[in-house]
């Protein structure tokens, strides 16, 4: 009887997990597609009123003004007059795949033990079957970079799109840049230890920053030196001095950005980005001086100090940007994974706040497939770029209007439905019955 019943309760769960499976990915392109009417939004800068636009095996073929051509109509005809087009939305230093409910430990692969891990690679703990994952795509969100957290150096990262079997399938670019977690000269003590919780000088900075040369250091030795025995973080950072990753330091604090600046320069790194940068105003012409991007950390969030405008996280953006700094968005912090999806709601905050619609757009767009380094197939609506875009009943950075009709990512028509959209459509049902009773 135990046996039968330990039968019984597999079969439920199986049929429950069939229930919540997440959506199959799309097949591969099988005819060309052409999108008529709509209002473009390049990614670029540039829009186009009443656009035409061809793909087909994967790639934009024509990107052009409707009423200034007679191109032939190509396969299936979608007419989106009145709607917006979009290049796919782009989350930067995002820990979706890694982590599907943080309570649980088993589902939380996101960092590992020790401190200096470049080695650690996030790409393949990523789970494309994640929930969460299956989430962002009905706002727009189809590709991200999927992050390690934790450590002084927390690994490699991997630019992945939203709609795969796995990791293998997944992936845009592998291993395309090195995480640092850059000390605080700064720190508070640990209450819980009974240490004084007020924040201090943190007696142990320089010698910190230190750590990190001699690794740097240690490494390059190895590296120039015979290898007589295998060591994978060093040689995890080959790919680091050669310049085939970038380096993305994360820090707030306007010494330790100027030290990391400085650690650039003594480091002779050619690839930098600055993620969180909350004090990157300071010092912003530094960083363009030094050819330093920045990923501004999500704007819906309240000053830090008490003497600073309500609005500052709102406009630092706009900001960095009017100073001639690269930028684009990320979204870290609390509840990370599932706000990564307010990602263009982000974007049109800062539009508010003063940025241009069109620039503010290209914060998600353009801006961070340069950051990222996949701007030559990603980023913005350009003949022979992936077609990795989807349209939108209005306006795709307003929350309101910010409704997906299709969505295609390297030209498959990916499903928009979700747990979520299927309890929106069951609860929209259930109060639309109450008001007619």
């Amino acid at each position: 009887m135990k046996k039968f019943n330990t039968y019984i309760l597999l079969a439920i769960l199986m049929i429950s997990g069939y229930g919540f499976a997440q959506q199959t990915p799309a097949s591969s392109q099988s005819e060309a597609v052409t999108i008529v009417g709509a209002t473009a939004h390049l990614g670029n800068g540039e829009v186009i009123e009443n656009s035409l636009i061809i793909f087909e095996d994967g790639k934009l073929t024509q990107v052009m003004d409707a009423t200034t051509t007679k191109m032939q109509y190509r396969g299936e005809i979608i007419e989106a007059k009145g709607k917006h087009v979009y290049p796919g939305f782009i989350a930067p230093n995002s820990t979706l795949g890694l982590v599907e409910i943080a309570a649980v430990r088993p589902t939380d692969d996101q960092d590992e033990m020790g401190e200096m891990l470049p080695n650690v690679r996030s790409l393949i703990a990523y789970n494309a079957e994640s929930k969460i994952v299956e989430s962002m795509r009905p706002n727009g969100v189809l590709l991200g970079q999927i992050t390690p957290r934790g450590g002084r150096i927390s690994g490699t990262s991997s630019v992945v799109q939203f709609d795969a079997w796995n990791w293998e399938d997944a992936v845009v670019k592998e291993n395309d840049g090195l995480h640092i977690n850059w000390p605080s000269s700064f720190k508070r003590g640990r209450w819980w230890m009974g240490e004084d919780p007020k924040l201090k000088p943190n007696k142990e900075y320089v010698e910190d920053v230190q750590k990190l040369s001699d690794f740097f250091a240690a490494s390059k030795a190895y590296l120039a030196g015979s290898k007589d025995y295998t060591n994978l973080p060093y040689m995890a950072m080959e790919a680091v001095f050669n310049g085939k990753k970038k380096v993305f330091v994360h820090v707030d604090g306007e010494k330790e950005i100027q030290d990391a600046i400085q650690f650039k320069k003594d480091q002779n790194l050619e690839k930098m980005v600055i993620v969180g940068g909350y004090h990157t105003l300071a010092v912003a012409q530094q960083l363009k001086d030094n050819n330093i991007s920045v990923l501004v950390n999500r704007p819906h969030s309240t000053p830090k100090q008490e003497d600073e405008d309500y609005d500052y996280p709102y406009k630092l953006a706009k900001l960095l940007n009017d100073k001639g700094v690269l930028v684009g968005l990320e979204s870290s912090g609390q509840m990370e994974r599932m706000n990564t999806r307010n990602l263009p709601f982000y974007a049109g905050t800062v539009a508010a706040f003063g940025m241009d619609k069109e620039e503010a757009l290209q914060l998600i767009t353009l801006n961070a497939a340069k950051i990222l380094g996949i701007d030559d197939n990603y980023g913005s609506l350009e003949k022979g770029k992936s077609a990795t875009l989807f349209i939108s009943e209005g306006d795709a950075l307003d929350m309101r209007t910010n409704k997906l009709s299709h969505a295609f990512i390297d030209g498959r028509k990916i499903s928009l439905e979700t747990h979520q959209t299927e309890l929106w459509k069951r609860y929209s049902e259930k109060y639309r019955n109450q008001e007619n009773n």
